[in-house]
């Protein structure tokens, strides 16, 4: 019997936030209208599980930015990860426990891991009250009592510095996705 392709989550850059609008049921049509199966999103920022018909998610992130250029006129970055990746994300946070609030710790996935002078050249003391780490191709970050509004450690700053483009979600998000690429 052969192996069924496993589902990954697309994280698409910046959507529905800054006036960038990409409506989620339009988009999980269109994405299943390719060949992406069961298409699923969560929240309206731009979180999408599906299955890539070739089992290859690199594939999928060409195929799902050319999606949404053709079709709704925008160009946006979508970085994949599957369930295996996203398991070992939600297992190397370093800012989890029970004196944590999950609420102020946020994921910052990245399309490839930075080199690693880009990031020694990170400032730890950018945002006094805010911590991050970065493991691979993740960013984590917890933010002080001022929370991610204020903070210097934005993604636009972690990118600049990285030379990598990156996305962020909050913690309840990255374990919301694991558990539906978990689900059967």
């Amino acid at each position: 019997m052969p192996e069924t392709p496993e589902r990954v989550v697309a994280l698409l850059r910046g959507v529905n936030v800054g006036g960038v609008r990409v409506p989620m049921p339009e988009l999980r049509s269109l994405l299943e209208l390719q060949g992406l199966g069961n298409a699923r999103t969560h929240l309206q920022s731009g979180n999408v599980i599906v299955t890539p018909p070739s089992g290859n998610s690199d594939e999928i992130v060409g195929l799902i930015e050319k999606v949404i250029s053709d079709s709704l006129g925008l160009t946006i970055r979508v970085i994949v990860r599957d369930r295996d990746e996203m398991a070992k994300t939600v297992l190397a946070n370093p800012f989890l426990g029970p004196e944590i609030n999950p609420t102020m710790v946020h994921a910052v996935f990245l399309e490839s891991a930075p080199a690693r002078d880009r990031i020694a050249a990170l400032d730890p003391d950018r945002s006094p009250s805010d911590r991050f780490s970065v493991e691979g191709r993740e960013i984590f970050v917890h933010y002080g009592p001022a929370g991610s509004g204020r903070s210097k450690l934005d993604l636009s700053y972690f990118e600049k510095i990285l030379g990598v483009t990156g996305t962020a979600r909050n913690w309840n998000t990255v374990t919301r996705l694991l558990e539906m690429l978990e689900e059967s």
